[in-house]
């Protein structure tokens, strides 16, 4: 759930044929549409809960653990000193991974609560709020500037996420007064509130995280397992202050499954996946998987959950679609328009 955190954005392969591009939308899709899905079926699945903390913390654990295995195979017999001189010697620079580490294990933990509390589709759609999030932090603290086509996605992304929690929040109150004791324990004001501040951590972890990147000589991979060992620090601390006793009582992977392995894995290494596709894939296509993601949770949401669409839903997630597409559509026009200036150059010089 935690996309962008570890996603390095590199230009786009010219060399490796449009079927690399076809590889790469299949797999953000799946990766997009099946984080959402799998997670939500955990959490709804009959049988012993396990304990979301600990899902965090393994999950950072995991993230750790790879990009020390990535680090060994740069550096081979030199991997302590490395890790000794980013670690410790430097060890104030080190700290200022500790700060996107917070938020990140933060978002992580609300966003168990927030698909705890809203279906899927819905979640899907409002989570799409981070490249609200993002776009805004981005202006504010790199000094992005965004063309008036993005803009006015943004707003369309707001009205389109707006008009569908109004959608479920009417469904949720309907339903509450249709049943004397509601069976549905979802609450959808808790899981927006817990979808938006999990979208504000997001956002901002991920530029302040990218402006770190960009004034570093140290590789994405260190500074990976700087932030991967703050996350499983605070996630452990958080785990002990929110689950403690729970944890002391029936242990730590009380409740773990293979399905529940398989939503961590994903959590896990979604980033980083999405990191090496999108090396042959453009913003484009990326805007196009998630909007296929949308709408593949949509329909597995009616099939899975018992999702019912409305003509509310379809309308805000038809304009989060066009949002995600128009956003992404500049980027690629500057960066074609960009190419071929570099191409008249060359050809008169």
């Amino acid at each position: 759930m935690e996309e962008g955190r570890k996603d390095v954005i590199m230009p786009a392969s010219k060399k490796g044929g449009s079927w690399l591009k076809y590889v790469s939308l299949c797999v953000l899709v799946v990766q997009n549409a099946a984080m959402v899905l799998t997670t939500r079926y955990s959490r709804t699945v009959p049988g012993d809960m396990f304990i979301a903390t600990t899902a965090v913390v393994s999950a950072e654990f995991m993230k750790l653990a790879t990009c020390l295995v990535v680090l060994g195979f740069e550096h081979r017999m030199g991997l302590f000193g490395v890790l000794w001189q980013h670690l410790f010697v430097q060890c104030v620079d080190c700290l200022k991974l500790a700060v996107p580490a917070l938020l990140y294990t933060a978002q992580n933990n609300l966003l168990y609560v927030a698909i705890g509390n809203l279906d899927a589709a819905v979640f899907q759609v409002t989570y799409q709020l981070k490249i609200l999030t993002t776009a805004l932090f981005s202006v504010v603290i790199l000094r992005k500037s965004l063309v008036r086509l993005q803009w006015l996605s943004l707003l369309i992304l707001f009205a389109g996420v707006s008009i569908v929690q109004v959608q479920q929040h009417q469904q949720h109150t309907n339903q509450s007064q249709s049943q004397s004791s509601p069976s549905n324990a979802q609450n959808p004001l808790v899981g927006l509130a817990a979808v938006v501040v999990g979208c504000l951590f997001s956002g901002f972890a991920g530029v302040y995280f990218e402006k770190i990147l960009k004034g570093t000589q140290a590789s994405i991979w260190l500074r990976n397992v700087q932030l991967g060992l703050f996350g499983t620090i605070l996630g452990l601390i958080g785990m002990v202050m929110k689950d403690g006793a729970v944890v002391a009582d029936k242990g730590f992977f009380f409740g773990y499954s293979p399905l529940v392995w398989g939503v961590i894995a994903q959590q896990a290494f979604g980033g980083l996946l999405v990191a090496v596709v999108v090396k042959y894939a453009d913003n484009i296509l990326k805007g196009f998987a998630t909007s296929i993601a949308i709408m593949l949770s949509c329909i597995a949401s009616i099939f899975l959950f018992d999702f019912h669409l409305t003509s509310k839903f379809t309308t805000g997630a038809g304009l989060v679609i066009l949002a995600v597409y128009l956003y992404g559509r500049p980027s690629k026009v500057a960066s074609s328009t960009s190419s071929g200036s570099k191409q008249s150059a060359e050809s008169k010089s």
